[in-house]
């Protein structure tokens, strides 16, 4: 009985890990750059901390992300190299910060 369950439970470890979920193509900049986005966006809109407050808060390293700030629709762009990017916009007190696509 003790061997049947120690065998189960091997059996039910062992297919955690196939599961397809969702695949990040070059994931370290395209992370880096939505995290930021959201991260500052909430810093800057949601708390309203200074910009420079906020950059120290969201630093990464090595921090290769360049930002920007649209006040006027309460967005938040970022870049890491020449092809990753990510925008977050708020959206109110109910829903705070968060990611266009």
């Amino acid at each position: 009985m003790k061997r049947a369950a120690i065998v189960l439970a091997v059996l039910g470890l062992s297919s955690c890990g196939t599961e397809s979920g969702r695949v990040y193509d070059n994931n370290d900049l395209q992370l880096l750059t939505s995290y930021a986005a959201k991260e500052l966006c909430s810093c800057i809109f949601v708390m309203k901390q200074s910009e420079d407050f906020c950059n120290a808060w969201t630093k990464a390293a090595p921090d290769i992300k360049t930002w920007k700030a649209d006040y006027a629709a309460t967005a938040i762009d970022t870049q890491a190299g020449l092809f990753f990017s990510a925008r977050a916009r708020y959206l109110g007190r109910r829903h705070g910060c968060v990611l266009e696509k």
